[in-house]
């Protein structure tokens, strides 16, 4: 497959891929005898997860090194670190979803008290001196 198709088919830039490949994300690509990239299924695969991984807020560095590790297969014994890669992202990931969802619940409960608030402003029952602490507020 060629780096157009392969673009359209990830809905990332042809530029993207190129950085991809030209920084470690994901290993080299083959070239047909044109010197034109073609992609093959592991290629496509590699994209997938690079774009799958970074959507969610994975570094580059760490894509970097678990490409790096990949290609090492065969001539060093890279699974275990390989593995704790990924294991060390899903930790990160975790951290951020319970942030995020930290943020959904606070988004909620103003948006959920938000009326109220606001006609207590305009009735003069409530100051900037006089508003609670979100941080302490109860869950």
């Amino acid at each position: 497959m060629n780096i157009k198709k392969a673009a359209e088919m990830f809905d990332l830039s042809i530029d993207t891929l190129r950085y991809y490949e030209r920084v470690g994300v994901i290993p080299p690509v083959h070239r047909n005898s044109s010197g034109y990239r073609d992609y093959s299924t592991n290629d496509l695969n590699w994209i997938y997860l690079a774009k799958s991984l970074r959507g969610a807020g994975l570094s580059v560095e760490s894509l970097v090194e678990f490409a790096t590790l990949a290609q090492l297969r065969g001539k060093q014994p890279v699974e275990e670190a390989q593995k704790q890669v990924l294991i060390d992202q899903l930790e990160e990931l975790d951290k951020k979803l319970l942030e995020m969802q930290q943020v959904k619940e606070l988004l909620t409960y103003k948006i959920d008290t938000y009326d109220d608030h606001v006609a207590k402003f305009k009735a003069g029952i409530a100051n900037t001196d006089e508003v609670e602490k979100l941080w302490e507020r109860k869950k």
